[in-house]
């Protein structure tokens, strides 16, 4: 397990309504937990769990943690870059680790691969066989200007293609779906119970 760094943030993004899942994918126990302990367990030395949709649900869900703080994006409606963007506006140190919510079974080693150096100025992304995921490991020299390219549901792969991302590597750690692309070919659950068996590793 990597070493705690007080200097390294951690930021879940958990504030979407979840319409194609049929509800808060916050409130499927345990994803919220499970992802702030992969980022506390991954080295982070707080996180910033950005919650929305049922913000009061979710928030009895996240671990008691005095390292752990709940916000909710004002606009959290608007899609992911609105809550990227409330995150880092509430986030410290000098990176911040970034990842959702509805990834579920992403195992430690993938942190601690993207957090092995970084600094400041670090730009860098978890790929699974070339397929650009989560986490997302971002410097705070970066988080300005990222923040103002932030509208509606776009996300910082825009950003982080023109500033010369680097891509690490993970799919020999994991498969790196998320929920709704491991169900194309599962059958639907009920949104409050998580998958009995998420994959560790491979390709689905």
């Amino acid at each position: 397990m990597p070493p705690t760094d007080a200097s390294l943030s951690g930021i879940v993004l958990a504030a979407g309504a979840g319409t194609r899942h049929g509800g808060p994918k916050a409130l499927v126990v345990p994803w919220l937990a499970d992802a702030v302990r992969l980022l506390l367990d991954g080295g982070c030395g707080s996180v910033v769990v950005v919650l929305g949709a049922a913000a009061d649900e979710a928030r009895a869900l996240v671990p008691d943690d005095a390292r752990v703080t709940c916000v909710v994006a004002p606009r959290w409606s608007d899609g992911l870059g609105a809550s990227l963007r409330t995150g880092l506006a509430h986030a410290d140190g000098d990176a911040v680790v970034v990842t959702l919510v509805d990834l579920p079974g992403t195992p430690v080693s993938v942190v601690g691969r993207l957090t092995t150096t970084w600094d400041r100025s670090t730009l860098r992304q978890a790929v699974y066989d070339g397929r650009p995921g989560h986490p997302v490991v971002i410097g705070a020299d970066h988080w300005a200007g990222l923040a103002d390219t932030l509208t509606g549901d776009r996300g910082a792969r825009g950003y982080l293609v023109a500033h010369g991302v680097e891509e690490v590597e993970c799919g020999d750690l994991h498969h790196g779906l998320d929920i709704d692309e491991q169900s194309v070919s599962r059958p639907a659950r009920s949104p409050r119970h998580a998958p009995t068996a998420p994959d560790q590793g491979g390709t689905p």
